[in-house]
């Protein structure tokens, strides 16, 4: 099996993310791309002839290079990534890798492997494990740095990038089900909030937030909206419009960009802190009424005690408390008011035995339950149910947990992977199939805000959520389903039952693809908004490597319906972070000057963050 030509692209993978990205790759930045799949190689031949049919673009343009020849993906097979595969996919004179497969050890091998055939080659890299991805970009960075010691940072940054397609996807799908933060992006440790604008009414004028980014397919006829695609045409969402064409599209729905906040590191919430478990924890409110009822006791019989004898009040205290516990000597040649108070405290002993022990088994079943999954507590309402805690389900709930949204969690398996993450967090999990009968509703579906469907099985998804939806019609509900035609079926569908709901489906390769294609072509990426089924993303880029910026002001530098500035990086190159869209730590000062000037005319030094339409990057990536 030869490889392409030099130039081209490899795609490693095996599941739905890799053809995703091989598509991007051809239809959108026109590369010739090979795709490595699991399988026999024996089925090669009938795979790449099936494949190379599929050269027209979702638009209806036709896939081709400048010269117009056609460039279909090419697919070969491979049990492996193993070096004799990657050779055959011609890594040796490919510029860029795309290591996308769902084993983590995998990508790891393959990725020393491909350094070592190709040291100058631009690796993607798709790992779950953020720790040890962070590690392998320093290693290999490393190896690239050996390779060619002159090489310069900006490109050092780009040979290696490590990617999670459910960190990629989580904020947007996490945003879906919270009113008021529709798209959320990270880039210098702020939080982007791109808020979805329903369409004004007769005589409303509308909030432009801080900038534009799009006009939705809803207007004021039709507030639900075409959830409109690439292939929709004028009906679909309109990207980076220009200040004219917004202010002439009243009754439009609208994508705005609208807050910045800080999103640094936060503590998870746990039960026990290191400074002791609070007592409502320890102890039931009944049995926390009753010891208050003791103590109540104890001090009222002090008070008669003192009142009713000449003892002053601390050694009314020593006999009470002596009465109560059974160990003073009888008074029996004591008076009656004596020998009554220390009657009524020896029935305050017997009552406080059996409390004891309860508190005891109490603080030992607390204790002993601390590491167990909790149960949605009675009066929980207004919380985001969750159903799935996978990689993209765990990802999700960490998001809502950062944005302090409620959740309770349903998963069939007791050993997913999110399990641990929720017990962590304190966050109540139901353990069952979302399927059965009373599952949705020990979540307490009924009194939810939002539910997320992101099980790994459409149907699973589609039924929960139609299930949902009998129980409460007015439920905000997002599904995660891979088939795109069915996705749009069944938005369509629960649009039209539905209209009064809001109702959203994603698929994590469409929100992930956009991402590892940009990091593929050598830029990096911040982050990707979905705006219904199209994608806008946010990339950072030095002024330098583009005619379209240099020299010019920020208002010529911005082309509507391609990409728009929206930000300017402070920091001198030196001192620049090499990862915009990594957490700040504490202390550290942020960039990223967000209020640009339309005059401030652009430097070569400088970098810049801006939104692009998939093609508009392309184009700039030229």
């Amino acid at each position: 099996m030869a490889g392409h030509a030099g130039g081209h692209m490899v795609v490693c993978g095996d599941d739905g993310l890799a053809y995703r990205l091989a598509d991007e790759l051809r239809e959108v930045y026109r590369q010739r791309v090979v795709l490595v799949v699991s399988g026999d190689p024996a089925e090669e031949r009938t795979t790449a002839r099936s494949e190379a049919t599929a050269s027209t673009t979702s638009d209806g343009t036709s896939n081709t290079t400048s010269g117009g020849a056609i460039t279909p993906v090419r697919v070969m097979t491979a049990q492996a990534p193993t070096e004799d595969a990657l050779l055959a996919a011609g890594v040796a004179r490919a510029s860029a890798l795309a290591l996308l497969y769902e084993d983590d050890e995998t990508n790891l091998r393959a990725a020393l492997a491909a350094r070592r055939l190709s040291p100058g080659i631009r690796l993607v890299v798709r790992m779950y494990n953020r720790r040890l991805g962070q590690h392998l970009e320093e290693l290999l960075d490393q190896a690239a740095l050996v390779h060619a010691p002159g090489m310069d940072r900006a490109v050092l940054d780009a040979s290696t990038t490590v990617l999670s397609d459910a960190d990629t996807a989580a904020p947007a799908l996490a945003a879906t089900a919270v009113a008021g933060t529709s798209k959320v992006v990270q880039a210098d440790g702020l939080l982007l909030r791109a808020a979805e604008r329903t369409p004004p009414g007769r005589g409303e004028v509308p909030d432009p937030g801080l900038c534009t980014l799009a006009l939705l397919s809803s207007t004021t006829a039709d507030p639900a909206g075409a959830e409109g695609s690439e292939a929709s045409g004028l009906q679909g969402p309109l990207l980076l419009p220009d200040d004219r064409t917004v202010a002439g599209s009243t009754g439009r729905g609208s994508i705005v960009l609208e807050t910045v906040r800080y999103a640094g590191p936060t503590l998870p919430v746990r039960r026990f802190a290191r400074g002791g478990a609070p007592l409502r924890e320890l102890f039931s409110s009944r049995l926390r009424w009753a010891l208050a009822g003791i103590v109540a006791s104890v001090v009222a019989l002090t008070l008669t005690t003192t009142l009713l004898t000449d003892a002053d009040p601390v050694h009314a205290a020593y006999i009470t408390l002596l009465d109560l516990f059974s160990i003073n000597d009888p008074a029996l040649g004591a008076g009656t008011t004596h020998q009554i108070l220390q009657l009524l405290s020896g029935l305050v002993g017997l009552a406080l035995l059996p409390l004891l022990v309860a508190a005891a088994l109490e603080a030992l079943g607390t204790f002993r339950g601390a590491g167990a999954l909790r149960r949605p507590p009675r009066g929980l309402a207004g919380h985001v149910v969750l159903l799935g805690l996978g990689r993209i389900g765990t990802r999700v709930l960490a998001r809502l947990r950062e944005l302090d949204i409620p959740v309770v969690c349903v998963e069939e398996d007791p050993d997913a992977r999110g399990i641990p993450v929720a017990r962590g967090l304190g966050v109540p999990v139901v353990l069952g199939d979302v399927t059965e009968e009373g599952v949705l509703e020990s979540a307490k579906i009924h009194r939810a805000h939002a539910l997320l469907a992101l099980t790994s099985s459409d149907t699973t998804n589609l039924e929960a959520v139609l299930y949902a939806r009998t129980v409460k019609a007015d439920l905000r509900v997002a599904l995660r389903l891979y088939d795109d035609d069915f996705a749009t079926a069944v938005y369509r569908t629960l649009r039209t039952t539905h209209p009064g709901a809001l109702t959203r489906s994603r698929s994590v390769t469409h929100l992930a693809a956009p991402a590892f294609a940009g990091a593929m072509m050598g830029r990096q990426i911040l982050g990707a908004i979905p705006v219904e089924r199209k994608v806008l993303l946010f990339a950072a880029l030095l002024v330098a490597a583009h005619p379209q910026f240099e020299g010019r002001t920020v208002a010529e530098a911005s082309r509507p319906g391609a990409w728009r500035l929206l930000a300017l990086d402070t920091a001198s190159p030196r001192a620049r972070r090499p990862d915009l869209a990594s957490t700040h730590h504490d202390g550290e000062q942020h960039q990223l000057l967000w209020d640009l000037h339309p005059g401030y005319v652009l430097h070569p030094e400088d970098r810049v963050v801006i939104a692009a339409t998939r093609r508009g990057l392309a184009e700039l990536l030229d």
